[in-house]
């Protein structure tokens, strides 16, 4: 081999690596929430977990993604170990398609039609398409699809390039002498395992070894232990990614290592004593890249197959391997780090995480208005533990988000990220305002503190439109349901002018006696409380209205809808203020 063809063979690597990396990262946006949303599907079935996790590998092409996804779900404590082993199991299954694509390459007739079906020939034209599709698509999807072309036509001209340089190899006595060494079955998982565990890939690793193939110098009883091999080197990138999180998410690399593992000793021992008393006449016969393919998707659904029943006793031996151990404490992680490398994934478990907060922040709110009525202590502590979580909540995800929104994102992952970020400041918020309530209310029950008959009566019509909003503004939000959050703001004007009515309507009672000064003040906190509340609740109905229609001016749309002849809010408006009217 001259220095020129390994240049070639470095570049065409290179090319392939890269390739395979833009297609994978092209399907996993393009697919979007709609891989988290398949997996959370999830159930103790492993037939299901199984499909899922073949389809969810096909989507983005990557086993390895898979894997460092489950170990970033299983250390949030969003998965179960026990959930993951069928989704292992599919993700083996499912990185297969990727040999099957490229044994395209491998493709041999004179019929112009069959020609065709060659990668090298139509790529090129695919290349164009996607190229175009990246430079000139408005829309974020096309250039997404694009991108996935591009990324598959690098990927086939990198195949091309190393069969080039493999070419002068092919009849190379030195060569062909190290590719006898390959015989050894040992030798040959031992070849596999290594070069897939330093590319982190072993769709590309098949792929290479289906471009060796094409010179028709690498044989069955070479071939079939290198595939599986390659199994196993895959893991590597699921035992980095374990590094630094819980038992259980470490469990889950365990459970990937030992079902590749027991399947290649497996498989070994059933082939080689079969061979050894049938003498299989195709051990020493040249395979190509189909073969490889094809023996790659038997060996992987074989081994799944034998396998799947025993999925609670690899889960046993990740825990005999990981034991439980009494003086360990779990560190709780909001959501996983890992999940930065699929965005569009970390995305949708932000929005679940954010939406938890919203429950929360909905319960403190309607907890602390119910001790204005009664004075409960094991509720006070309730709004007071959960405005820790709130603020961590806050801390967290706020931090997660930024990081989040640094990454390669569509413009539908964008808005998301932005209706979040405008969010969970406003939430934070509520539980506060839930906290300044208790204060209020630990007041009240102090000083055995009583407002007159006129003036409950009206903080209890105050109040139950608080509770309409705050549950109105949460559901919007946790369904991000536009037609919803439109009638947040109706309901916030019809809140603002029943605390000026209420304000008004003390001040009468002070003058002629009815109140005191001291009730005033009390009750000009609630009232306080009441309209920031109101305002935060405007804010996250604006919010899911302007990211929807990728506008990001809250007191032009404010503007609007207050100043325009808009018939839908005034017909809100009436709605609520005959609803909430004080008199």
């Amino acid at each position: 081999m001259t220095i020129f063809d390994a240049f070639l063979l470095l570049g065409g690597l290179a090319f392939f690596l890269y390739g395979m990396n833009v297609l994978s990262s092209g399907l996993e946006k393009l697919s979007g929430g709609k891989l988290e949303r398949t997996l959370r599907k999830m159930t103790d079935n492993p037939f299901k977990s199984l499909v899922l996790g073949a389809g969810i590998t096909i989507a983005i092409q990557s086993s390895s993604a898979m894997t460092v996804m489950l170990v970033g779900l299983v250390n949030s404590g969003i998965m179960q170990l026990s959930q993951t082993v069928g989704v292992i199991m599919g993700s083996n299954i499912g990185t297969t398609l990727t040999a099957w694509i490229l044994s395209l390459a491998g493709i041999e007739s004179n019929n112009v039609f069959i020609k065709m079906l060659k990668p090298e020939s139509f790529s090129p034209l695919v290349a164009f398409i996607g190229i175009a599709l990246v430079m000139m698509a408005k829309k974020q999807k096309k250039k997404d699809i694009g991108e996935i072309m591009v990324g598959f036509a690098v990927l086939m001209y990198g195949m091309v390039l190393m069969g080039d340089a493999m070419e002068p190899l092919q009849s190379s006595p030195e060569f062909i002498s190290i590719l006898t060494a390959f015989n050894n079955p040992i030798i040959g998982v031992l070849v596999g395992a290594v070069f897939t565990g330093v590319i982190q890939s072993s769709a590309a690793s098949v792929g290479i070894l289906q471009t060796l193939s094409m010179g028709g110098n690498i044989t069955y009883g070479m071939a079939i232990p290198i595939i599986m091999g390659q199994n196993i080197g895959t893991c590597v990138t699921a035992v980095i990614s374990s590094i630094g999180v819980n038992k259980n998410a470490k469990r889950v690399s365990v459970v990937h290592i030992a079902f590749n593992i027991i399947g290649t000793v497996l498989c070994l021992i059933l082939f080689f004593s079969l061979n050894a008393i049938f003498n299989f006449a195709f051990v020493d016969l040249a395979i190509n890249p189909m073969q490889i393919a094809l023996c790659h998707s038997i060996f992987n659904i074989f081994v799944t197959i034998v396998l799947l029943p025993a999925s609670k006793l690899l889960v046993k031996i990740a825990e005999k391997i990981i034991p439980d151990k009494a003086s360990e404490e779990e560190t709780f992680t909001l959501i996983d780090e890992r999940l930065l490398n699929t965005p569009s994934f970390a995305i949708s478990e932000c929005i679940n995480t954010t939406t938890e907060m919203a429950k929360i922040a909905k319960d403190s709110i309607k907890n602390a208005l119910s001790l204005l009525e009664k004075h409960d202590e094991k509720v006070i502590e309730r709004i007071l533990a959960d405005e820790d979580k709130l603020d961590f909540y806050e801390d967290k995800l706020g931090s997660y988000l930024v990081k989040l929104s640094s990454k390669e994102l569509s413009d539908s992952d964008s808005r998301k990220i932005s209706r979040l970020l405008h969010t969970i400041g406003d939430l934070e918020r509520l539980g506060d305002h839930a906290v300044n309530l208790v204060k209020t209310a630990k007041e009240i029950n102090e000083k055995q503190i009583e407002f007159s008959a006129e003036a409950s009566r009206q903080l209890s019509i105050a109040t139950n439109a608080i509770f309409e909003i705050v549950d109105i503004t949460i559901e919007a939000f946790c369904k991000n349901d536009i037609k919803l959050a439109e009638s947040i703001e109706p309901l916030e004007q019809v809140v603002d002018g029943l605390m000026y009515a209420i304000r008004s309507g003390h001040i009468n009672r002070l003058q002629s006696g009815e109140c005191t000064i001291e009730l005033g003040f009390v009750l000009s906190d609630i009232i306080n409380n009441y309209e920031r509340i109101s305002d935060h609740c405007s804010n996250i109905g604006v919010t899911i209205i302007e990211v929807a229609q990728n506008s990001y001016d809250t007191h032009e749309y404010l503007n609007a809808v207050k100043t325009t002849d808009n018939g839908d809010f005034k017909e809100k408006y009436n709605e609520y203020a005959l609803k909430y009217s004080l008199k």
